[in-house]
């Protein structure tokens, strides 16, 4: 059953824990060029992180933090990558931050658009939340203060269990708003959709029990504004220690093998 995970990947979430970053992205992608693998990377180092919850941290300053972006991206250099940026980074811009805190997240986040846009085969993804987080109308005024414009799209669902249907109506909505951004889907987990809780609460989204492997990585989606299914966060992975899980972002053996026995696949 496992096998249906080790098989598929998933991305590499980037942060303070990545040692020597602008060699660490050197060294992956060369290793995943050598398997015919397309290299895509979780940048996740936004200063004042997930509203000190359980993936809190972050860069310790905005300083620190352009200077991390500025490695990552000579670390791609030339080569193919996609990047998926600061999950939950603009879906969160209000709920923990004084304004000045907010003006400065908007700045950081469209400087690393604007460096990663720079390279010649680099696509960058805003991260924009899921369906049940902010209206696509609000959600568009964020994703254009911080520099969608220059950006590939977005991406939905990271992290989460919302379907691909209900993510799909969200984001053509969402792309109606933002110039006909076209935006990719988290499929890791939400073969089953989300848990029947109203609203965004932990719940809905932090180790909910029976859920699903969703759609394998692909770029043969049900919407021309869908680059492709990926999975961004990897199956088996916690999202914190709530419903009996570990800390957020460990290998959870038990709850893994429970996502690919209610795989439809």
């Amino acid at each position: 059953m496992l096998g249906k995970i080790a098989k598929n990947g998933g991305a590499d979430w980037i942060g303070e824990w990545t040692p020597y970053v602008e060699r660490w992205i050197e060294k992956r992608i060369t290793l995943l060029n050598k398997n015919g693998a397309l290299p895509y990377f979780v940048a996740y180092k936004i200063p004042k992180r997930d509203c000190g919850q359980y993936s809190a941290g972050g860069a310790t300053s905005g300083e620190d933090y352009k200077d991390w972006v500025r490695q990552f991206a000579r670390g791609i250099g030339t080569r193919k990558a996609v990047v998926i940026l600061e999950p939950d980074g603009l879906p969160l811009l209000k709920k923990c931050l004084s304004e000045g805190d907010q003006k400065e997240r908007i700045e950081l986040i469209r400087f690393a658009v604007h460096t990663f846009a720079q390279l010649p085969q680099t696509w960058v993804y805003m991260d924009a939340g899921n369906s049940g987080w902010i209206p696509a109308p609000e959600m568009a005024e964020r994703l254009k203060a911080a520099g969608i414009d220059e950006a590939d799209g977005f991406s939905l669902n990271v992290s989460n269990y919302k379907a691909t249907d209900e993510t799909i109506r969200y984001g053509k909505q969402l792309s109606a708003l933002v110039g006909g951004r076209h935006f990719v889907i988290d499929t890791g987990r939400n073969g089953n959709g989300a848990p029947d809780v109203k609203g965004d609460s932990e719940a809905s989204w932090c180790n909910p029990d029976g859920r699903a492997i969703g759609s394998v990585p692909t770029t043969e989606t049900a919407d021309p504004l869908c680059d492709a299914y990926l999975w961004i966060k990897k199956p088996g992975e916690s999202d914190g220690t709530c419903n009996g899980g570990p800390k957020a972002g460990e290998f959870w053996p038990e709850r893994a093998l429970d996502l690919a026995k209610r795989a439809k696949w």
